[in-house]
């Protein structure tokens, strides 16, 4: 329903089921008003076609007599004449009228001039008593104008369109009743759902947890197409607040290690006065920790930032360079542990989210160079719509009770949190598999363990080795 774009303040303050009754009834009146009176004109002119034929019909008999010169004939029963001279003198007239003129001086002069003249007398309402139909014309007789007037009795016609109006306004008042309580119960179904929602989700601002809203499974109107989404929504907020208490938990646990360690190392420099080597080598190690607060600290906010936002931007880009750009810093790492790194890549285009898939092949390189040993090695394949990036290294592998959470966060082989790598590495490599509609997992090999990326990249199946 389509209202006007401005309404009264008044209008705008109202509840929504007290608008929507108030719509459907000005609607209705509307409709309403337009059909009775569609009906009204309809019945009216039929009436007044009878009536207007029944005086024509008595208008010529009685032209035709007094041109004449014979006795006037009678008419229909109610019916009236009056025959005048062009000065207004009755000659003659109906019993009931009497000498009293029917038409009024103006009106006698416009028909001597040869009008014809047609009017009510009487209205419909109020009721009044003698309501007439008249109509004059001048007839020549003898060589004398004269002015003939006839009338018919409007009663039965005025009394059927009484009845019709008083019909007409039960009618559409019962009717306008109907439709208002209808569209009252109609609303007040189709808003329920509605009220349920806002109750739910005022339990959750007062803190329910895991709440979602009763939605019905088998209907698909628009009142559960909004049920489904604030659901979804719900989910997101839960979602985002479980991200919050775990990102504040991981960083209080995480955190606390290296600030320990630098208030330990400040307050060994400050028990006693130190050489320069020595203060220079406790900058050092000041220096690596606050090195590794920023790695974790950046780390943080990284998968922070991927699981916020659940979804990533896909554009195309050259496979080759893309692994190529992430292993380029590594090269050098690998030269200086004596190490040689691999890369076999598919000259081919695919669809992801280069800003993510870049670290993340950083990091399965890092890990492999961190942890593994001997030859690293990493092949990118597409095949069948789907990019598949595996790491080798060739280390003694995963300890095997660390493979099933080797994806957790600070997940690490040693128990020391004092020792290399902060446990984000292979945790951030998850999250931007997930972020990918794809998955990520660890295996060992009987020369030693592999690291897996498989994801829907949209590219062309064939592909060339370098």
């Amino acid at each position: 329903m389509i209202l006007p774009r401005r309404v009264p303040a008044w209008f705008g303050r109202l509840p929504v089921v007290t608008r929507l009754v108030l719509a459907v009834a000005v609607t209705m009146s509307l409709v309403l008003a337009g059909a009775a009176g569609l009906v009204y004109w309809r019945v009216q002119a039929a009436l007044d076609g009878q009536l207007d034929g029944d005086l024509a019909t008595y208008q010529r008999s009685l032209d035709h007599a007094v041109r004449a010169g014979t006795a006037l004939p009678p008419g229909p029963d109610g019916s009236l004449h009056q025959v005048l001279d062009t000065r207004g003198r009755m000659l003659t007239s109906s019993a009931a009228v009497g000498h009293e003129a029917l038409l009024a001086p103006a009106e006698i002069a416009a028909v001597a001039d040869g009008a014809t003249v047609r009017r009510d007398i009487g209205a419909l309402l109020p009721i009044t008593p003698d309501t007439l139909r008249l109509q004059a014309e001048r007839v020549t007789t003898a060589g004398q104008p004269r002015v003939v007037v006839v009338a018919v009795r409007r009663g039965h016609r005025d009394e059927a369109l009484r009845e019709l109006l008083a019909q007409l306004a039960l009618a559409s008042g019962l009717t306008l009743v109907a439709a208002s309580y209808v569209g009252y119960r109609t609303a007040r179904a189709a808003l329920r759902p509605v009220e349920r929602y806002r109750v739910g989700a005022a339990t959750l601002a007062d803190g329910a947890q895991k709440l979602r809203l009763d939605v019905p499974a088998d209907r698909d109107d628009e009142i559960t197409r909004l049920g489904h989404t604030l659901n979804r929504m719900l989910g997101r907020l839960e979602a985002a607040a479980a991200r919050e208490r775990r990102f504040i938990a991981d960083a209080s646990h995480e955190l606390r290690t290296p600030l320990s360690l630098l208030r330990a190392e400040l307050d060994v420099a400050l028990h006693r006065p130190r050489g320069a080597e020595e203060l220079t080598e406790t900058l050092r190690s000041v220096d690596a920790e606050v090195q590794r607060l920023i790695d974790l600290s950046d780390a943080l906010l990284d998968l922070e930032e991927l699981g916020g936002t659940g979804h990533v931007t896909r554009a195309p880009v050259p496979l080759a360079d893309l692994v190529a750009d992430a292993v380029a810093p590594r090269l050098r790492t690998a030269e200086q542990a004596g190490r040689t790194l691999s890369v076999d890549a598919a000259r081919t285009t695919v669809d992801v989210d280069a800003r993510w898939l870049r670290p993340a092949i950083g990091n399965l390189v890092d890990n492999a160079l961190r942890h593994g040993r001997g030859a690293v090695r990493l092949t990118a394949v597409v095949r069948e719509g789907r990019l598949t990036l595996s790491v080798t290294d060739e280390g003694p592998g995963f300890p095997p009770d660390f493979l099933p959470r080797a994806f957790d966060r600070f997940a690490r082989a040693e128990t020391s949190r004092t020792g290399e790598g902060s446990g984000l590495g292979l945790a951030f490599v998850h999250a931007v598999a997930t972020a990918h509609d794809g998955t990520a997992h660890a295996t060992n090999t009987p020369h030693g363990a592999t690291v897996t990326l498989d994801l829907p990249c949209q590219g062309p199946a064939t592909t060339v080795s370098l």
